[in-house]
C-alpha cells in the first residue's frame, strides 16, 4: 500500500509539471497576428512576409465595412478555414447562364481561376450542375498545362418531377467527380442551355448553375431551380511545403519546416511536397519551435473505467486500479476486478464464448444459402446499373434527337469482346489516350477490330463516349474509321471499330524508327482525302459537324496508305440555324485555332486552321509543337507562315520530299498559308480546300502534268481541272459523290 501511494504521488507530480508546461498553445510566430477576422491564421501561413514561411503562404487580410476578411493573393478568393493537415477551405463563385422568356440570353458568367501555389482536392470536392436544361462543363489544367475536362447534364420537364427525388442524380441536378490523380492548379467552368435555352421550363427555372463544392456541403432542393440563393460555395484546396519529399527535405535542416522535436514529417498524398504532424499524444503547431504541446487525456476523453485513477504522462496517460484490484483500468483492456473473483469470471467467459461460437456457425450457414439466392438477382441489376452509368439512356435520347440510327451497329456482349482480346491482355494494347485505351481484337468471324475501352470509373468520359457514338451515327464516308458496334453492359463502356493497320500519319512523319517514308504523291493524296472528310462533315452530313481535334495522330493509314479520320470524342454537331457555337475551349496545343482560343466561339474555320497545321507537317516533316526547336520556331504554324512571307519555303521543306515539282509544292504551301490565317473569315472553306487539292492531284496524274508548260498554261489547266471536278461532284464537291 505504501509502494502504491508513492507511485501515485510521483505520477501526480509529473502530471502537474506537464500540464503547466502545455498551458499556452503556439499558433503563429511571436508578435504576429493569429487571426484575420474570425479565421485563425496558423504558421506557416501569415498575413505579412515576416509572419509566413515564404510568399507561398501569404494571406491578404483585407478590411471590409464591418470586419477583416482573409484572401488568397493569387486568385483573390476568400479563405474560410486553414487546417495544418494540408487543407485550405476557400469560397468559390457560382457560374450561371440566364435566359428571358423568348430564349434570349440575358446574363452569363463563367469562371477561370488560377492558383499558383495550391491545387484543388480531386477527392474531397464535386462538380455540380443545377437546372432543367443545363450542361455544365469543367476544364482543369495541371501544373504542366495539360487539360483534364469533365461535365454533366441536368434535365427535367416539370417541377413535380423532382419533388420526390432531391438527390443530384440528373433530374434537376447532377454531380460528378473532378479529374483525379493530377495536381490541378487552374480551373475553368461554366454552363450553357442544352436544348431550348430554358424556354420550356422558364417559369420555374430561368437559369442554369454550375459550381465546385466540398463533399457534403451542398444539398439540392427544388427551390434552387427558381433561384440559387448562394453565390459562393466552400471548396477544399491542398497545400504542402515545397516540392521535396521528407527524405530530401531533411538533408537541409536549416530550411526543414518541421521545427518541433516532438513532430514527424510525412509526404503529401495529392501533390508534391511534405507536411508536418505532432507525435501521437501531442497537439499544436509542428511548424514552430515548442509548437507541439502534450495533450492532457485526463481532462479530455479517455477510456479509464469508473473507479480507476487517470494519470497524465508525456504523450500518453495511465489508468490505475484501486488497491486490492487487478487489471489495467481501461475499457478495451482488463477492467479493474477483485482478485478473488478472477476464476469465476473466466468460467463465465468460457460459457459465453461457446454459445456465441455456435450461434455464429448457424448464422454463417444461413447466410451462405441467402447469398446464393441473391447472386443471380444482383447480376441482373448490375448489368442495368452499368447500362445507365455508361450513358445508355442518354445515348438513346441523343440518337432520337439527332435523327441517328443504331440499326447498323451491333451490340456486342462482354463475353465476345473478352474472347477477342484474351480478356483485354496488355499485349493487345494499340495505344492509350485521354479518353481510354485501344485494344486489338479478333472476332469469331475472323475480323480484326480495334476496341476502345474508356477509363475505369471516370464519369467525365461518358459525355465524350456518347458524343462519339452520336457523331459517327451521322457520318457515312469511306475515309472515316467505321464504327462496328458497342457494349454498355460492362463496368466501362466499349466501342468496336474497324482495325486500321498502318499506324498514324504522325508516326510516319516523326518516328525515326519508321522504315516506310511517305512519298510526296502519297502525302498529297492523304491531304486530299482528309480535306474531303472535313468538307463532308461541314457541308454534306445530315447536320454540320465540327471535328474540333484535327491532327496528324488522328489520321490513320490502312494497308494501301489510304487516310482514315478518327477520334470524334470532342466533335460538335452544329444546329442548322447556327454558324458558330460557344463552348469551353478544347483541342491540342499546336493545332488549336487562336481565334477559337481567345473567343471560345467554335466555327468550321477552326477545323480549317487545324488542317492547315497538318498540311504544314506534310510539307516540312516537322512536329506541330516542339520544345527542342528554338523559341521562335517552336510553333510550326507561326514558323511556317513567317517562312512563307520571307520566301524561304525550300529551306523548310522535308528532305524526304525529292520527287515533287516546285509548282505543286508552292500551290499546296499557299493553301496551307491561307488556312493558317489568324482571322477565320479570311480562311477558305474546307470545300474550297478539298477542291483545290483534288485538282492538284488530278493535274499530277494527268500526262501533261509532267510536261514543260509555261506558267500561264499551267494556271489555265489547273482552273480547268478544278471546274471539271466541281461539275463531276454536282457542284458541291461531296466526298461521297
Amino acid at each position: 500500500m505504501v509502494v502504491h501511494a508513492k507511485q501515485l504521488l510521483l505520477t501526480v507530480v509529473i502530471t502537474v509539471f506537464f500540464a503547466r508546461a502545455g498551458t499556452q498553445q503556439l499558433l503563429s510566430l511571436p508578435n504576429c497576428p493569429t487571426k484575420c477576422g474570425s479565421v485563425t491564421i496558423p504558421f506557416p501561413f501569415g498575413t505579412t512576409k515576416d509572419c509566413s514561411l515564404d510568399s507561398t503562404f501569404l494571406i491578404n487580410c483585407n478590411k471590409t465595412s464591418s470586419t477583416h476578411v482573409p484572401f488568397l493573393p493569387q486568385s483573390n478568393q476568400s479563405v474560410l478555414n486553414i487546417s495544418l493537415d494540408g487543407e485550405l477551405r476557400v469560397a468559390w463563385p457560382v457560374a450561371s447562364d440566364c435566359y428571358a422568356e423568348k430564349s434570349e440570353q440575358v446574363n452569363e458568367t463563367y469562371w477561370d481561376i488560377n492558383m499558383t501555389h495550391f491545387s484543388v482536392s480531386s477527392t474531397r470536392n464535386k462538380f455540380v450542375a443545377v437546372g432543367c436544361d443545363t450542361l455544365a462543363l469543367l476544364a482543369t489544367y495541371d501544373s504542366e498545362g495539360k487539360n483534364y475536362s469533365t461535365g454533366c447534364m441536368a434535365l427535367c420537364n416539370r417541377l413535380n418531377d423532382i419533388v420526390a427525388n432531391e438527390s443530384c442524380s440528373g433530374t434537376g441536378c447532377c454531380k460528378v467527380s473532378i479529374p483525379q490523380d493530377h495536381v490541378l492548379t487552374n480551373v475553368t467552368y461554366g454552363t450553357l442551355g442544352v436544348f431550348n435555352n430554358h424556354s420550356a421550363v422558364h417559369d420555374f427555372n430561368p437559369c442554369g448553375y454550375a459550381f465546385l463544392v466540398e463533399n457534403g456541403a451542398y444539398s439540392f432542393t427544388s427551390t434552387d431551380l427558381l433561384k440559387l440563393e448562394k453565390e459562393e460555395f466552400p471548396v477544399l484546396l491542398d497545400w504542402a511545403v515545397g516540392n521535396q519529399t521528407c527524405q530530401q527535405a531533411q538533408k537541409d535542416l536549416s530550411n526543414y519546416a518541421c521545427k518541433d522535436n516532438k513532430s514527424t514529417c510525412y509526404d503529401a498524398t495529392e501533390r508534391s511536397g511534405y507536411l508536418c504532424r505532432c507525435f501521437n499524444g501531442y497537439w499544436g503547431n509542428p511548424y514552430l519551435i515548442h509548437g507541439c504541446q502534450d495533450i492532457n487525456e485526463c481532462t479530455e476523453s479517455n477510456d479509464c473505467v469508473e473507479g480507476a485513477t487517470c494519470i497524465n504522462l508525456p504523450g500518453s496517460y495511465q489508468c490505475l486500479c484501486p488497491v486490492g484490484y487487478e487489471g489495467n483500468g481501461k475499457m478495451n483492456g482488463t477492467k479493474c476486478s477483485s482478485k478473488s473473483s478472477t476464476k469465476s469470471r473466466k468460467e463465465i467467459i468460457l460459457i459465453i464464448a461457446l454459445s456465441v461460437s455456435i450461434s455464429l456457425v448457424t448464422l454463417l450457414v444461413g447466410s451462405f444459402y441467402a447469398y446464393l439466392a441473391m447472386k443471380k438477382r444482383k447480376h441482373i441489376k448490375l448489368k442495368e446499373q452499368f447500362f445507365q452509368q455508361n450513358g445508355g439512356l442518354l445515348l438513346q435520347q441523343q440518337l432520337v434527337r439527332h435523327g441517328g440510327s443504331n440499326e447498323t451497329a451491333k451490340v456486342f456482349t462482354v463475353e465476345e469482346l473478352n474472347e477477342a482480346t484474351d480478356n483485354f491482355d496488355e499485349g493487345k494494347i494499340l495505344g492509350q489516350g485521354g479518353q481510354g485505351t485501344v485494344y486489338k481484337g479478333v472476332l469469331q468471324d475472323k475480323r480484326i477490330v480495334a476496341i476502345k475501352k474508356s477509363k475505369i470509373s471516370d464519369p467525365k468520359q461518358i459525355e465524350p463516349f456518347i458524343n462519339e457514338v452520336i457523331v459517327l451515327s451521322q457520318i457515312n464516308h469511306r475515309n472515316v474509321v467505321k464504327l462496328l458496334g458497342c457494349c454498355l453492359e460492362t463496368e466501362v463502356p466499349l466501342l468496336v471499330y474497324e482495325f486500321i493497320s498502318n499506324g498514324t500519319v504522325h508516326e510516319h512523319l516523326h518516328d525515326q524508327n519508321q522504315s516506310l517514308k511517305l512519298t510526296w504523291k502519297t502525302r498529297l493524296r492523304i491531304a486530299k482525302e482528309t480535306a474531303g472528310v472535313l468538307a463532308y462533315l461541314h457541308s454534306a452530313a445530315s447536320s454540320p459537324i465540327i471535328h474540333r481535334d484535327v491532327k496528324s495522330t488522328n489520321i490513320l493509314l490502312d494497308d494501301n496508305l489510304t487516310a482514315k479520320v478518327s477520334d470524334f470524342g470532342a466533335s460538335r454537331i452544329v444546329p442548322l440555324d447556327h454558324s458558330q457555337i460557344k463552348t469551353l475551349v478544347q483541342g491540342t496545343w499546336g493545332y488549336l485555332d487562336p481565334e477559337y482560343f481567345h473567343t471560345s466561339k467554335l466555327t468550321e474555320k477552326s477545323d480549317v486552321y487545324s488542317f492547315g497545321v497538318v498540311l504544314a507537317e506534310l510539307l516540312t516533316g516537322k512536329k506541330a509543337l516542339s520544345f527542342s526547336r528554338p523559341e521562335l520556331d517552336r510553333n510550326l504554324a507561326v514558323y511556317f507562315v513567317s517562312s512563307m512571307k520571307e520566301g524561304r519555303l525550300h529551306h523548310i521543306l522535308d528532305r524526304n520530299i525529292d520527287e515533287a515539282n516546285n509548282e505543286q509544292l508552292k500551290e499546296v504551301a499557299h493553301i496551307a498559308e491561307r488556312c493558317l490565317r489568324v482571322k477565320g473569315e479570311k480562311r477558305p472553306t474546307m470545300k474550297e480546300v478539298a477542291m483545290e487539292l483534288e485538282a492538284i492531284l488530278v493535274f499530277e496524274e494527268h500526262p501533261w502534268g509532267s510536261g514543260n508548260l509555261c506558267s500561264e498554261e499551267t494556271d489555265n489547266l489547273f482552273r480547268a481541272a478544278t471546274s471539271v471536278i466541281s461539275v463531276e461532284n454536282g457542284g458541291n464537291n461531296s466526298p461521297n459523290s
